[in-house]
């Protein structure tokens, strides 16, 4: 059996730089695992997904999509969230299931590399800068996508403390992760001084509404476990 199969070369976001040690790129879901491997720092999954769903984000107002963040077993993230699309007007739909299942997709998967029974999901709309300064999260690893605006911004390790000194002063190569790419990196928890430096992308003033998908292992600042999937199991006992 073979493992994940992982890129370390090759250019980022249309540069002809190479990746640098520990970060790669993979082409299929299941490859995120490669995080796992030692020395891995950062794993990205470039895909497209269908256009279709792209342009209804795109202009559908961004009072009606979603701010949610939810502790949830994966067999449930669909009747945990349905809900909120509903009450924020997310119209029903294909479209809203694609977004749905890739969600449910992408919830499944994190389980599994972090062997975690529990994943805390933030769907959220954005239209300030968010987290503008460069940072590194702690968590021992995390899952970033964005469906609607610009990605993420990072800087490769090598130029990490100098981005956290300089903040906006920064003038070294800043990557961007492309929409709809699939990013799995470790954060400063995992190892001291490790996790991958970045910022979200400077949105604000611009009138752009990002549409940013982030999940977690449970932890402190997590809500409290989705009720529904308590009763189901009481139900079911």
């Amino acid at each position: 059996m073979t493992g994940p199969s992982v890129s370390v070369e090759g250019g980022l976001a249309g540069t002809p730089a190479t990746l640098g040690a520990g970060i790669g790129t993979c082409h299929a879901l299941e490859d995120l695992a490669a995080i796992s491997n030692p020395g891995m720092h950062l794993v990205i999954w470039r895909r497209t997904l269908p256009l279709c769903l792209q342009t209804w984000l795109e202009r559908m107002d961004a009072s009606c999509l979603p701010h949610i963040r939810v502790l949830v077993r994966p067999g449930d993230l669909r009747r945990a969230v349905e809900p909120h699309f509903d009450d924020c007007g997310m119209p029903p739909g294909d479209m809203r299931d694609l977004l749905l299942g890739d969600v449910d997709d992408l919830v499944s998967a994190f389980a599994v590399i972090t062997r975690s029974d529990l994943v805390d999901v933030r769907l959220e709309h954005v239209s300030h800068d968010s987290c503008w300064k460069f940072h590194r999260d702690w968590v021992e690893a995390r899952i970033l996508t964005t469906y609607r605006g610009p990605g993420t911004e990072w800087v490769q390790p090598i130029h990490a403390e100098r981005a956290l000194h300089s903040q906006k002063r920064f003038t070294g190569p800043v990557e961007h992760l492309r929409n709809n790419d699939v990013a799995i990196f470790r954060g400063s928890s995992a190892a001291p001084g490790s996790g991958i430096v970045h910022r979200s992308p400077p949105i604000a003033g611009t009138g752009c509404t990002r549409l940013l998908l982030c999940l977690n292992a449970p932890s402190p600042a997590s809500p409290e476990p989705w009720p529904g999937g308590v009763e189901h199991e009481t139900l079911l006992s």
